[in-house]
């Protein structure tokens, strides 16, 4: 088992997942809540990642990060670094949090922000005490969806990160070297802890996702 592409596995799609959760919740926030000219547009350019290529994805963020980039002249030098990995994992794990989250926030009774709208309460804390409280399984269940996605990134995060062993190489990257190496019983145990990953996220976020449908049947 390659243990080093494991960790920094790990922890690259922890620190995605940080980003798509800080950056998501806002998005989610606004589109379930707000109505606005290019709403459309904003939803579909979200949903992009999910449909396109890897390869595609990565090439648009090496014209974002690498030299002809706009963040190259302020001395911004991230590609081909971990920091590269972090943030295509991000981009491809934001659409799916999102779209949980939004759902969730969306399902609140709006007559229960608006009650507690009537008591006084200012818009942030009607979202810390009745929103967000009441959502936190969808919340919960994109967090756990962009952690997967984020732990099982590979085109993208070759495209702008490379494939630099103890710097770069994740684990899924590292079975690509495995099985290219021919080196078939490394490449088993890894695909097969990432299988059981992948399977045990989703499996909570499906128990996530009917235990608040059930709750809004009986709260219907």
């Amino acid at each position: 088992m390659p243990w080093q592409p494991l960790i920094l596995s790990l922890q690259v799609a922890a620190a995605a997942t940080v980003i798509a959760v800080l950056t998501g919740l806002t998005l989610a926030l606004w589109l379930a809540k707000k109505e606005f000219r290019g709403k459309s547009v904003v939803e579909t350019a979200l949903n992009l990642p999910l449909i396109l290529p890897p390869t595609v994805l990565g090439y648009y963020l090496l014209l974002v990060l690498g030299r002809s980039g706009p963040l190259y002249p302020l001395g911004v030098r991230i590609v081909f670094t971990w920091g590269a990995a972090v943030i295509a994992s991000a981009v491809v794990a934001l659409p799916l949090f999102v779209q949980s989250s939004r759902a969730a926030i969306a399902a609140v009774d709006p007559m229960l922000e608006k009650a507690a709208g009537s008591l006084g309460a200012p818009p942030w804390r009607v979202l810390l005490d009745v929103t967000l409280p009441l959502s936190w399984r969808g919340i919960l269940a994109g967090t756990m969806l962009a952690f997967a996605r984020s732990f099982g990134e590979f085109g993208a995060t070759l495209m702008v990160a490379g494939n630099i062993p103890g710097k770069t190489q994740t684990l899924p990257l590292a079975i690509y070297d495995l099985v290219q190496a021919n080196k078939l019983a490394e490449a088993n145990s890894a695909v097969l802890l990432m299988t059981a990953v992948a399977f045990g996220l989703l499996f909570l976020v499906r128990h996530l996702e009917k235990r608040a449908n059930s709750k809004r049947g009986t709260h219907a």
